[in-house]
């Protein structure tokens, strides 16, 4: 059995120092890692690319096909434990399967969805019965799975929920009657999971197969991007559900819906982290074989300067997906097994904040290098013969999916704001040390672990300040809010790339490392400055962006465009993202 920790998200990186030792990063992973990699890697190259076409053309046969071959491969049951036909792997190989097949764009969707938040909420919240029926065939892909929760009038919102369920008279079924929106994987799944409020008060859980009477499909919606994913509605009308197919407690959905999101978020990053790497390669391709003025575009400092930029923004990512595993898998260790769902509930919980992060981080990572990768494309990038036109499209719902990323930004500061009020941490005590360091700036030595305290120092101060102004009525200040957030992600993102570096030093990965942390120092004095400016008075404002503009601007670590151009040099060498 697990042991019970606290119920609330820990998000320690934000008042805490972290030490190297204590960061998982890729260069660890054991030979187990590195096999379910290569068979992930296969089934992409060997199945998945040669079907694109078909794929983006909405075959979804094909689409189904290829998730049955992936249930043989074991590529949908990493994370069913072994005695339901799965293979119970850790949350590193999780992190694997989901950047490789996060390449494959629209197919990714579906499969991603399915091995996600459509299966893991009978996983961690079903009973043995429920497990023993629809588990092996989720793992197998004999059945597909789909995960209903937005509705009309019911988003980022989820507990606004209008979908009913009521008890027939016999006592033997639940009557459900609503619509579910843009349901991914909608038109081939067999099991649903669905939210809705029992006698329209109490937001539960059900676990829906297809055939149920009631039960019907709206048309495909017609999307600007991920066409291979099936999108519909799901529509209930006196929908016959058998009572034993309550998910989880009566009244307690949110508690399946909140905690399974976390992981679907983290999962997401894993994904858009992978189609970054992906992206990125297409551009190194297309510009070192395309020539203008008589060289290849590669050749050109501004275009250096774009790739360092994208494989250090990836570098980044990559480094706080897998440290967010790391942190899972502690967390989660043993809930396979686990039936106390309060302790299930807790830990899934426990790195909350870090799973909104790898969501918001990865899928902005993903937006910028397929943008700046369809810039280096020129015309041909707006062409639909090349893979970036694509990709450009299909990434764009990952900034909505899972929570809106400015959910997520508000999700990331309410956190901080719920253990400061309940006096989880010493927020007024953190916020005094943080201003004296700023003030009397004492340090030594001046490197990049240093840079990494004071943007955590500058987070603090904000956040002090902020609190100064507001108070408890903080989160209503959702502009304040969000400038607040996008420091705590960059400190997250900025450190996780410091950490890796100092961990397994070379030179490529301090000079990775340099880079994200010199964009890092300019998005904090940015966001500060604009935070501070709007909160205080003409007389504190101006002391106050005095204090973070000296304490961010005293970091130098040499020429940033001598550096970028090696990095850049490396990358053509190998052809794609490789640390």
């Amino acid at each position: 059995m697990a042991k019970t920790k606290s119920n609330q998200p820990r998000a320690d990186f934000l008042n805490k120092r972290t030490l190297p030792d204590d960061v998982y990063t890729p260069e660890e992973f054991t030979e187990e890692h590195r096999m379910i990699a290569k068979t992930a890697y296969q089934f992409v190259e060997k199945e998945v690319d040669l079907h694109r076409e078909a794929i983006e053309h909405q075959d979804f046969d094909q689409v189904v096909s290829l998730l049955r071959k992936a249930g043989q491969l074991g590529l949908l049951g990493h994370s069913i434990p072994e005695e339901y036909g799965g293979l119970g792997l850790d949350k590193i190989s999780k992190c694997i399967v989901g950047e490789i097949i996060g390449k494959t764009s629209s197919y990714g969707v579906a499969h991603s969805n399915h091995t996600c938040i459509a299966t893991l909420p009978i996983t961690h919240f079903g009973t043995q019965e429920q497990k023993s029926k629809y588990l092996p065939k989720l793992a197998s892909g004999e059945y597909i799975g789909a995960y209903c929760l937005t509705e009309p009038n019911a988003g980022s919102d989820a507990l606004a929920s209008q979908t009913t369920a009521v008890l027939n008279k016999e006592g033997t079924h639940y009557l459900l009657n609503g619509t579910k929106l843009y349901i991914t994987n909608a038109v081939f799944s067999d099991t649903f999971i669905v939210y809705a409020k029992i006698n329209g008060e109490q937001f539960s859980a059900f676990i829906v197969e297809r055939d149920f009477p009631g039960l019907s499909l709206g048309p495909e919606e017609k999307k600007m991007g991920i066409k291979g994913s099936s999108t519909r509605s799901v529509i209930f009308e006196d929908c016959m559900v058998p009572v034993e197919n309550l998910l989880g407690e009566a009244g307690k959905g949110h508690v399946i819906a909140l905690n399974v999101l976390n992981l679907g978020r983290f999962n997401l990053g894993s994904a858009c982290t992978g189609g970054a790497k992906h992206g990125f390669r297409l551009a190194l391709q297309h510009t070192d074989e395309r020539k203008q003025f008589g060289r290849t575009i590669s050749k050109f400092t501004a275009t250096q300067e774009k790739v360092a930029r994208m494989m250090a923004r990836i570098y980044a990512s990559e480094s706080l997906q897998y440290r967010t595993a790391s942190l899972l898998e502690e967390a989660m260790k043993g809930l396979y097994e686990e039936t106390n769902h309060t302790i299930v509930r807790d830990q899934m919980m426990e790195y909350a904040v870090e799973c909104a992060i790898c969501k918001v981080f990865g899928s902005e990572t993903l937006d910028e290098v397929v943008d700046e990768s369809l810039q280096l494309h020129g015309g041909a990038g707006f062409i639909q013969e090349y893979q970036i036109e694509q990709m450009y499209r299909d990434s764009r719902i990952n900034r909505i999916f899972e929570g809106t990323n400015e959910v997520n930004r508000l999700l990331i500061i309410g956190t901080l704001l719920k253990k400061a009020i309940k006096g989880d941490i010493p927020l007024e005590e953190l916020v005094e040390k943080a201003t004296r360091d700023l003030t009397e700036r004492n340090h030594a030595p001046m490197n990049e672990e240093s840079a990494i305290q004071s943007i955590r120092n500058v987070f603090l101060f904000c956040v002090g300040k902020a609190f100064e102004k507001h108070g408890e009525r903080l989160m209503d200040h959702q502009e304040t809010v969000m400038k607040l957030s996008t420091i705590a992600i960059t400190l997250f993102a900025a450190e996780s790339a410091v950490l890796r570096a100092v961990k397994h030093e070379s030179e490529l990965k301090t000079m990775l490392a340099r880079t994200v942390l010199e964009e890092a120092l300019l998005t904090v004095e940015s966001s500060s400055r604009m935070l501070l400016m709007s909160i205080l008075s003409n007389e504190e404002k101006q002391q106050a962006v005095r204090l973070v503009f000296n304490e961010i601007s005293m970091y130098d670590f040499g020429s940033s465009m001598e550096r970028n151009r090696q990095i850049a040099h490396f990358s053509y060498k190998k052809q794609k993202y490789d640390v």
